[in-house]
């Protein structure tokens, strides 16, 4: 049986045609000057699985990791949950040396910002989400965060107070497009990516589908305490050498 995809199709990773791909204008997108593009990247198994091993980075390669540096250019800011800062390890550039380059042709700031999402500020001043950030980052937190790890974190990043008790995400969002930040990218975990579609703010998701069977009991990449299916369609499906990167955007 055929598998429909071609050696051809399987070319080396083209910045430039991914570029393209992704490229997003966002007046169009859905609103009028003041609108906020929302995009969500997330990987995931053939069966499912959000991560392999705890980290969603072991179902990934070379060629996904280059995939997010491009999205990540496309964006004012990169939106990330605290686990998932932990999990990861977040710290240092957004993206590599010719996407700054790519974004600075194009009269924006080299790096884009990364935004962390916490309730509860778990995050240490001196980590290297803070300590090694090439743009100052960006802490987004609710007013019932302690108050001594709200002014710690202070010293090293802006500071955004959305809702009483937890983070208003919608709120959040308002925010960062008035401080100039329209083009989001979010890149989970899953509790962030369920959040934001439990509040519909998702214009975007963008799924690297990785070739693995995973089984366990690893998460899925949107979990949320209920279900509220909204329609997205397929804007392209792109084969890698290994991966097939998917782009929906709403229905």
């Amino acid at each position: 049986m055929s598998a429909g995809i071609t050696a051809a199709d399987r070319a080396p990773f083209d910045a430039d045609r991914m570029h393209a791909a992704y490229a997003v204008d966002v007046v169009d997108s859905g609103g009028g000057p003041d609108a906020v593009f929302c995009r969500a990247n997330m990987v995931e198994s053939l069966d499912g699985a959000a991560s392999l091993g705890g980290r969603s980075g072991g179902l990934g390669d070379p060629e996904d990791q280059r995939l997010m540096s491009v999205l990540r250019s496309h964006a004012d800011v990169v939106l990330v949950g605290s686990g998932t800062v932990r999990a990861e390890g977040y710290g240092g550039a957004a993206v590599v040396e010719s996407d700054a380059a790519w974004r600075a042709a194009r009269g924006r700031e080299p790096q884009p910002r990364f935004a962390v999402v916490s309730s509860r500020l778990e995050l240490e001043p001196g980590h290297p989400f803070f300590a090694d950030a090439v743009a100052r980052p960006i802490v987004v937190t609710s007013d019932a965060a302690p108050r001594d790890r709200r002014d710690a974190l202070a010293r090293v990043a802006d500071v955004i107070v959305a809702g009483d008790r937890r983070v208003d995400l919608a709120g959040a969002v308002a925010e960062l497009g008035e401080r100039g930040m329209r083009s989001i990218l979010s890149e989970g975990g899953p509790g962030l990516l369920g959040a934001l579609a439990e509040s519909d703010l998702v214009d975007e998701l963008c799924v690297t589908l990785s070739p693995v069977l995973v089984g366990g009991s690893a998460p899925r990449i949107s979990g949320s305490a209920e279900e509220r299916p909204r329609a997205m369609r397929l804007v392209h499906a792109i084969p890698g050498e290994r991966m097939l990167f998917l782009r929906y955007a709403r229905g």
